[in-house]
């Protein structure tokens, strides 16, 4: 029974979930702040995990032509997230920057050399929240690649009380995103992990 409700949920819930981003995006006032330019070079792209009900969209805003991977979990919710990020044209990579690291990883790395831009949540798929893997850390620096880190804030919100504490905009309200593009060329992978975790913390909501 419960591999059904699974397989019926797989159906259903991804248009549901993917309309929903729809309608707080298109009823949204937003605003885009450019910390950097962040230009159309290749990039890798990250958020953090409780940001992505919106966080997808605005990356296609800006990036609307690249090709673009992302680095998915195995498990049930990874799959429904892949559905929808279909929809924005973004395919997933099956794995996890924390758990079979390395396959996922090399993926990732073959999705670079082809010019796609591979979009990865540092604290995902588990958390901590706001946490710092070594997928990303690991991706900008082997690839030499400038990180496109983007982050929102709405004026109202829900704040859900899962692990990420998951960021759900109220329908018409402001939503500020913030975006920046910076290097992680010539650091230790310690100090690019708290540096980038420093810039993912200066415009997120707590």
């Amino acid at each position: 029974m419960k591999d059904v409700l699974r397989q019926v949920g797989g159906f259903i819930l991804p248009p549901l979930i993917y309309g929903l981003m729809r309608l707080l995006w298109v009823s949204a006032s937003k605003k885009f702040h450019y910390v950097t330019p962040i230009g159309d070079e290749q990039h890798v792209c990250v958020c953090w995990h409780g940001e992505l009900l919106m966080s997808p969209q605005a990356y296609r805003h800006i990036h609307k032509k690249h090709p673009a991977s992302a680095i998915i979990s195995g498990h049930y919710d990874g799959l429904l997230i892949a559905k929808v990020l279909k929809k924005l044209q973004i395919r997933a990579l099956k794995g996890s920057s924390r758990k079979g690291a390395q396959k996922v990883l090399l993926e990732a790395f073959r999705s670079i050399k082809s010019g796609e831009e591979v979009l990865i949540t540092p604290d995902g798929p588990r958390g901590p929240r706001h946490s710092m893997s070594d997928g990303a850390i690991g991706l900008a620096l082997k690839s030499h690649l400038p990180l496109f880190v983007l982050n929102f804030t709405a004026k109202n919100y829900w704040q859900l009380g899962s692990w990420d504490q998951f960021v759900i905009p109220k329908p018409f309200t402001q939503i500020d995103f913030y975006i920046q593009s910076i290097s992680l060329d010539g650091l230790e992978v310690e100090d690019a992990r708290a540096f980038l975790r420093a810039k993912m913390l200066e415009h997120t909501i707590e």
